[in-house]
């Protein structure tokens, strides 16, 4: 079950790719361990949540709430003690600037028209209940093209990120909930989803009886008639939600955006920069 191709998803479809890849290449864990942060996990938390500051327990917690609160807390707010936010963010900036250049094809026309793009499509995005979205919005614009293209798509893919936040709370689930419902669309495998997420069988477990009591998933981990519209009320409010910049841009901004973006994020899932399935669930544009 794919959810409708709205203008708001095709537009995530080509761009998460550009900034996905933050977390499939080696220069982001290898400057977060020069740094002198310890485990990949780690790197992981306090690059998301750098420009929020030294954030850890409950509110760190409750930023990744598709994480079990053990795997988050492992990372925060012990990563702060190895590395200061400002130092993490520089770092990152500069890893994803090396890692583009290196992924990216050679031909790069258009690039600086794509950036401007992005750049306007975050200029549309409204902040209100999205942590995540606000604190990286107000990362200072790197000068050159490919880290402002990283930090646009990044503040872009927040955004949605917060919002689908936002709808899964709405629907009344918790966050193993909802990826128990993502891998029941059949977009994710159950294994990739429940070992990067950090959940135990018993919770995975748990959560699947929850669900099977509440009517949404059948004994055998699919989703019923009510899951399913369930899940795609919960993508269609997802897509609401992540409207501002297809307002801002229109449709033939938004149009131009994809027909740009689009070709690079390909030829990053092709030469398997970012793999295909992944947990973010992502599919190649």
């Amino acid at each position: 079950m794919q959810p409708s191709p709205t203008l708001a998803r095709r537009f995530w479809e080509a761009v998460e790719p550009l900034h996905a890849l933050v977390y499939f290449t080696p220069e982001p864990a290898e400057a977060a361990r020069a740094v002198g942060l310890t485990g990949w996990w780690r790197g992981y938390f306090a690059g998301r949540i750098a420009p929020l500051g030294a954030l850890g327990g409950p509110a760190a917690a409750a930023l990744f709430f598709a994480f079990s609160p053990v795997k988050t807390g492992y990372a925060l707010p012990a990563a702060w003690t190895q590395a200061a936010p400002e130092k993490v963010l520089d770092a990152r900036l500069d890893a994803v600037r090396s890692a583009l250049d290196r992924t990216l094809p050679t031909d790069r026309t258009g690039l600086d028209e794509l950036v401007d793009l992005l750049e306007r499509a975050v200029e549309g995005c409204a902040f209100e209940g999205r942590p995540l979205a606000a604190a990286w919005s107000d990362v200072p614009r790197p000068a050159d093209p490919l880290g402002r293209l990283w930090l646009a798509a990044t503040v872009l893919r927040e955004h949605r990120g917060d919002g689908h936040v936002i709808a899964v709370t709405h629907a009344g689930l918790t966050g193993l909930e909802a990826g128990l419902t993502h891998v029941a669309t059949g977009a994710v495998p159950a294994d990739l989803i429940q070992r990067s997420r950090g959940w135990t069988d018993a919770e995975w477990d748990g959560a699947r009886r929850r669900l099977v009591a509440r009517g949404l998933l059948d004994r055998g981990g699919r989703l019923t008639k009510s899951g399913g519209t369930l899940r795609r009320e919960l993508e269609t409010a997802t897509d609401r939600l992540a409207a501002d910049p297809v307002m801002l841009l229109g449709e033939s901004g938004l149009t131009r955006a994809i027909e740009l973006a689009a070709p690079l994020s390909r030829h990053l899932i092709d030469s398997q920069v970012v793999p295909l399935p992944n947990p973010i669930g992502v599919p190649r544009p």
